[in-house]
């Protein structure tokens, strides 16, 4: 497996983030110190029975052909609207703070609204939402109507910039998947929050999440995710569209995004990745696994590309930042 509605006060402190992240450079380093030699809906969803790579959806991470890898590895998805004669459009660009119902659909180049998509890890279509700060993050599942409107109910607590990512492939001969995205605008007073500190671990509803492995930019590395919860290893995680684990990263800055799925592995603790960076930067991670019938999401804040050998946490397991410390359905929530 291999692996954006603006505020208008806020527009052009946007556009200067978004200069910064694409200058961020083509080097990237590890979560942890890499090694030199020989390293390495719901509950009713099926039991995952192979790879990302082995299903067909290797390259999912930057939303390339499946038969151009060297475009694949150097663009990242979610950064273009309009990619390949299909756009995101959205009825609903400027959501209330709160709850509010979001409405959408992919349109094709003669405008016109696609219905027919390509099933993959249960779901017709992904669409994931998240706060400009990446405090905020949002795994929903819509629902499509028959002319090709799909509608979720999300929960965006507070005014400021979030972009939403829809994540599919059409049913057309030879499609290939495709990430668009688009910024939405929550009016209001805004206070953007700080990134959270990089940690190797987080918790969730009494859930400890442990990260491992490495994110090099423009080479394929292994991430590992491994689930305890009171100190005892789970061994019973329960597969998630399919999977025992999904993963999504955020580049800070321009949210360039990578969706990636597990490598082959049993339910738990350890839950195995692979994963390229499209360039040195700071990332968010969102970890989705599931346990009793409930869906958690824990987060991370990683930096690729760190200058320096040794693990970017210093080798040390430091204290969560102010608000980090649970990733709960608070701030990271299914739908």
């Amino acid at each position: 497996m291999n692996t954006g509605v603006k505020i208008t006060a806020y527009a052009a402190a946007l556009a200067a983030t978004f200069a910064a992240a694409y200058g961020v450079g083509t080097g990237v380093g590890p979560v942890e110190e890499p090694k030199t030699a020989g390293h390495g809906e719901h509950a009713a969803a099926p039991a995952p029975s192979k790879s990302a790579a082995a299903d067909g959806h290797a390259g999912h991470e930057e939303g390339a052909p499946a038969d151009t890898p060297t475009a694949a590895a150097n663009t990242p998805g979610g950064l273009q609207v309009s990619e390949g004669g299909y756009t995101l459009a959205m009825e609903t660009p400027v959501p209330a703070a709160g709850r509010s119902v979001l409405t959408f659909s992919i349109k094709d180049s003669a405008g016109r609204k696609v219905t027919a998509f390509t099933t993959e890890h249960g779901k017709e279509l992904h669409f994931i939402v998240a706060s400009r700060d990446l405090n905020t993050f949002r795994h929903l599942h819509p629902v499509k109507a028959a002319d090709g409107t799909w509608s979720v109910a999300a929960d965006l607590p507070a005014a400021g910039g979030y972009k939403a990512f829809a994540d599919f492939r059409p049913a057309a001969p030879g499609a290939r998947n495709i990430t668009l995205g688009v910024d939405l605008s929550v009016p209001g007073a805004y206070t953007p929050k700080p990134l959270p500190a990089v940690a190797p671990t987080a918790t969730v509803d009494g859930y400890q999440v442990r990260l491992g492995g490495t994110l090099n930019p423009g080479k394929a590395g292994e991430l590992r995710l491994t689930v305890t919860r009171a100190g005892k290893p789970v061994t019973d995680l329960e597969p998630y569209l399919g999977a025992y684990g999904h993963l999504v990263a955020l580049r800070d800055g321009d949210l360039a995004y990578l969706h990636v799925h597990p490598n082959e592995g049993g339910p738990g603790p350890d839950v195995s990745f692979t994963a390229t960076a499209p360039s040195a930067g700071t990332y968010r991670l969102f970890l989705d696994f599931q346990h009793e019938g409930k869906v958690r999401t824990a987060a991370f804040t990683v930096t690729a590309g760190a200058t320096g050998t040794g693990p970017t946490t210093g080798g040390k397991t430091p204290a969560p930042a102010a608000g980090e410390a649970t990733h709960g359905a608070g701030d990271h929530a299914h739908g």
